[in-house]
């Protein structure tokens, strides 16, 4: 006998259990809801998050820093000038630094184009960039003659390497998280306020409300009633 009202109990409380963002509406301040969404809506009127503008700085550290190496080997070779027009105008593959500096180009333009311009949220662009890199200096390393030219024959090739994959890690595990869950706090926030707005409406005005006229005193139809009430009843 007792088996129906117990049923309803677990119905009742599963149906409590499953609303509680309508309880949390309820306890939400919606001043606060409404900064929050105001902050969220400052950050797209910039263009870019915090996160992507230090992973485009970091992209052209790269670059600087292979530049940077790369005018240090060609002073230690015997000068910039004799240096750069035998790397460059008579390019070698197995013993020039100039493709390495090239390949450093190549993912700056790439990932500012992709990720700064374009504001692509995808990792197809950083993997484009880092399976070509990988891939040139591996066969670089295995093919050319660098290992024989000295200290800079090793440290090109590896810290590009590690730059590449540095610019991968940081995208995949900092950027695009981070700038997802932003977007997904933005898009509750703003569905607890439109619930807000729903259960909380605003004061009523002083014009909305309505009150009938007074009736004026000493009026017929009062004299009226009083007169019919003083009479005697037969």
């Amino acid at each position: 006998m007792n088996r129906v009202p117990a049923d309803a109990e677990n119905a009742h409380s599963s149906s409590v259990e499953s609303c509680p963002s309508l309880r949390d509406v309820h306890s939400i301040n919606p001043t606060q809801l409404m900064a929050r969404i105001e902050s969220y809506e400052g950050r797209e009127k910039k263009g870019i998050s915090d996160v992507r503008r230090t992973f485009c700085l970091f992209v052209t550290f790269d670059l600087l820093f292979i530049t940077l190496l790369w005018i240090i080997e060609l002073n230690v070779k015997g000068g910039i000038e004799t240096t750069l027009e035998k790397e460059v105008l008579h390019y070698d593959y197995s013993s020039s630094y100039f493709d390495i500096f090239l390949l450093a180009v190549f993912r700056f333009k790439v990932l500012i184009l992709a990720y700064a311009m374009c504001r692509l949220r995808h990792w197809w662009a950083i993997a484009f960039t880092t399976a070509v890199t990988s891939a040139f200096l591996l066969a670089k390393v295995i093919i050319s003659q660098l290992f024989s030219q000295g200290a800079f024959g090793y440290v090109l090739p590896i810290i590009s390497f590690i730059l590449a994959w540095i610019e991968t890690w940081f995208l995949d595990f900092k950027v695009l998280p981070q700038e997802a869950e932003e977007e997904n706090r933005f898009l509750i926030a703003q569905d607890a306020s439109e619930r807000a707005a729903l259960l909380h409406p605003g004061v009523l005005s002083d014009g909305q409300f309505y009150s009938p006229p007074e009736s004026v005193a000493g009026s017929d139809e009062d004299s009226e009633e009083k007169q019919d009430s003083e009479k005697p009843i037969v």
